[in-house]
């Protein structure tokens, strides 16, 4: 004689202390749950919602400077530190954590054209409008000892940019010509030039260390290997380029911020056509840099906003933008992943949440367990209607909103045109150029 009786775990149902949750089996059955699909729709949209309700990005702001900030330059190795030059040639050693000023220095007549940190921490250097190469010690002197720089270079023209080496005690410079310097030397070690009148910036690839890449005046993007003695490749565009960031995870991929309103990111084993067209703004975009996973980007704008672009995404997933807030000359992803800083003309730094609506400070194990579930359920309905007006709508200014009309209904107008040509021309004479091809006159080797 059979005998059938229930055999339970105990485990499996009865709590270690009466503070923990009570365990409920559940059976993942889909007949036994036919309503599951709608329940999940439903929390999704309330996890979109209340993502918007609690969307508030801004952060801090840091007041000091007395004119508009040129640059900002994170601390390799301290989260909490940032130096930021001004166009009267002052610059700042920033505590982000306190949110005061450590430290000031009249480093240069004129603008701060750029600055960047040595890769150990120990020092940083500037270039100025007044033609000098400046290291100064990250540390603050001791009281009563005048602030002075460590080493001081008189160059024969003015420099634009700079940018350190990421191994090695080598720096690079932009002017009138590309020059690779050694930090116990005067003068530099080796100049590049192509047929441009000026450079504005350089870039040291962060995994190929050996790679740097610059922006001239003639719309092109310079390739450099600093183990040759020639440059690499050249790819000249329609307009000019203001500056460019290198991917930290692919060392192939880099983005260039253009006076077109547009981004280019590109491949440099295949110059041809940009991998992707990032388009929203709706000026000159100015600064543009990498987060430090590499899967996304941010850029500063001619037309007062901060947009976040996914590295593969055409068009931004957040903007951000204040009243008060002028032309965004300089942007930095910090190197935890978490915020972003924006200097700008009316002499502010401002620190934004990377996620809008990220909550700030410790965590629960049941908040992140909950922000976790609500990010998997956004994600799995992003594509629904209700989900998608929700989550892609953004409120702008209304200047900015009409610019943006005005902008689509040009783009429209050429598109009509385009149409209209080739409809009354020979069939095959005049070819369709997509929008990657249209912004990329040559690339030269």
């Amino acid at each position: 004689m059979k005998v059938k009786v229930l055999c339970r775990n105990p485990d499996d149902y009865v709590r270690e202390t009466t503070r923990d949750i009570q365990r409920v089996p559940r059976n993942y059955d889909p007949t036994l749950h036919p309503f599951e699909v709608p329940r999940e729709y439903t929390r999704a949209l309330n996890a979109t919602k209340l993502q918007k309700v609690f969307a508030k990005p801004f952060v801090a702001s840091l007041d000091g400077h007395r004119d508009g900030i040129s640059c900002i330059v994170k601390h390799p190795k301290s989260l909490s530190t940032v130096i930021s030059g001004a166009c009267d040639g002052e610059v700042k050693v920033w505590n982000l954590s306190k949110r005061e000023c450590l430290r000031t220095v009249q480093a240069h007549e004129g603008f701060v054209r750029g600055m960047c940190s040595r890769f150990c921490g120990t020092s940083f250097f500037t270039v100025g409008d007044d033609k000098t190469i400046k290291q100064w010690n990250m540390e603050a002197p001791g009281y009563g000892v005048r602030d002075e720089p460590i080493n001081t270079i008189l160059g024969k023209t003015v420099f634009t940019g700079i940018d350190h080496h990421y191994k090695e005690g080598t720096f690079a410079t932009c002017g009138q010509t590309v020059d690779i310097w050694d930090e116990q030397r005067s003068s530099p070690l080796r100049s590049f030039s192509w047929g441009v009148d000026s450079f504005n910036c350089v870039r040291f690839n962060p995994v190929e260390t050996e790679l740097l890449a610059s922006c001239g005046s003639d719309r092109s993007i310079i390739l450099y290997d600093t183990r040759e003695a020639a440059p690499l490749r050249k790819v000249i565009m329609k307009m000019r380029n203001n500056t460019l960031s290198w991917n930290q995870m692919e060392a192939y991929y880099f983005v260039c911020a253009n006076e077109d309103y547009n981004l280019y990111t590109y491949d440099i084993r295949y110059l041809d056509i940009p991998v992707t067209v990032h388009m929203d703004h709706v000026s000159a975009v100015l600064d543009v840099d990498y987060s430090p996973t590499g899967r996304e980007l941010v850029s500063a704008s001619f037309d007062k906003t901060i947009r976040i672009f996914g590295k593969d995404a055409g068009h931004s997933r957040e903007v951000y933008h204040t009243k008060r807030m002028q032309h965004v000359i300089c942007v930095r992803w910090s190197a935890d992943n978490k915020y972003i800083m924006s200097g700008s003309d009316e002499m502010n730094i401002r620190l934004w949440k990377a996620n809008a609506s990220e909550k700030l400070g410790l965590l629960s194990a049941r908040e992140k367990a909950a922000a976790n579930y609500n990010k998997k359920l956004i994600e799995k309905f992003q594509y629904h209607p209700q989900v998608k007006r929700i989550a892609t709508y953004r409120h702008l200014p209304r200047e900015l909103l009409r610019q943006k009309r005005e902008q689509r209904e040009m783009k429209l107008a050429q598109r009509r045109k385009d149409v209209n040509i080739r409809k009354h021309s020979k069939p095959g004479s005049i070819p369709v150029v997509t929008e990657k091809e249209k912004h990329v006159v040559a690339v030269v080797e």
